[in-house]
């Protein structure tokens, strides 16, 4: 007979519990069903595991299988929870990984639609940056992700959505003043106030945002505090429109054309996992 599994998680109980009672309690069996799981191992391993009838110190050899044993049964319930997740996934669980922007602007509408084709399935939201959606996407711990930048090695990326970029200000800040008095929309305008950096600021074009970025001094990731940051007056942004959309109070948008600059959004997922049926229809709404 080889060593199982249960060999191990019993003897690993008795080891830890330090008495064949404790161990039959814990574990829901006989004292004479433990003892025989336990003699079945020994006679495996081809020595003695505990010092003494009582099993209250293990042998030299015993700490050592107590060592193993606790990695066998840690790695086996890894694998086992995670054969679980995919069939729950199979069944009715969707994880999507967003930029902020589109989890403001954009996965609303999706997920509206998608819950009411699909009531029972569960959606698993997260609102991370571009970097951290790519990772998780790789890792297969989000079936999809959404992201202002082309998909990585070994993912399937499709564009949904381009938005022309440009300053968010605070109503009746520097730039909003000088803006009223008809001044051309330009990149220039962000040295009138404070930048408040995010990721969006490096995909425009502009020598302005090239000599500012170095010296910025606060950086936000999160649309939502990018947006409070700047009704308090701490500065201004860069960020699409439709990130202001829902929430335009105290803000003001201007699209600069020195040069015009975008932002294209895609959906991403791995090349080497199939979506499920809940996964692949919420996919295919996305963008549509």
């Amino acid at each position: 007979m080889s060593i199982k599994l249960d060999m191990l998680r019993v003897f690993k109980v008795v080891a830890e519990e330090g008495s064949l009672a404790r161990a039959s309690a814990v574990l829901g069996r006989t004292p004479s069903a433990v003892s025989m799981m336990l003699a079945q191992l020994q006679d495996n391993v081809g020595a003695e595991l505990f010092e003494t009838d009582r099993k209250n110190r293990l042998t030299p050899l015993g700490a050592l299988v107590l060592e193993e044993a606790g990695r066998a049964i840690d790695a086996f319930d890894r694998s086992a929870a995670s054969i679980r997740r995919h069939a729950k996934s199979t069944a009715g669980l969707v994880r999507i990984a967003a930029v902020p922007s589109a989890t403001i602007d954009l996965l609303p509408g999706v997920i509206a639609r998608f819950s009411h084709q699909r009531p029972d399935v569960r959606l698993e939201i997260s609102d991370v940056d571009t970097a951290t959606v790519r990772r998780l996407v790789k890792l297969d711990e989000a079936d999809i992700g959404i992201l202002s930048a082309p998909a990585g090695e070994g993912q399937i990326g499709r564009m949904i959505r381009r938005d022309m970029l440009g300053i968010v200000c605070r109503t009746g800040g520097p730039i909003s003043r000088t803006l009223a008095t008809s001044v051309v929309p330009s990149w220039d305008l962000l040295k009138l106030e404070p930048l408040i950096e995010n990721p969006l600021c490096h995909l425009v074009s502009s020598p302005v945002l090239s000599s500012l970025l170095p010296v910025c001094n606060l950086e936000a990731r999160n649309t939502t505090a990018l947006l409070a940051f700047v009704r308090s007056g701490m500065g201004a942004t860069v960020l699409p429109e439709s990130a202001i959309g829902h929430s335009p109070e105290q803000l003001e948008f201007v699209a600069p054309r020195d040069p015009e600059s975008w932002r294209e959004l895609r959906k991403i997922h791995g090349t080497d996992r199939h979506l499920s049926p809940a996964a692949r229809a919420f996919w295919d709404l996305i963008g549509a």
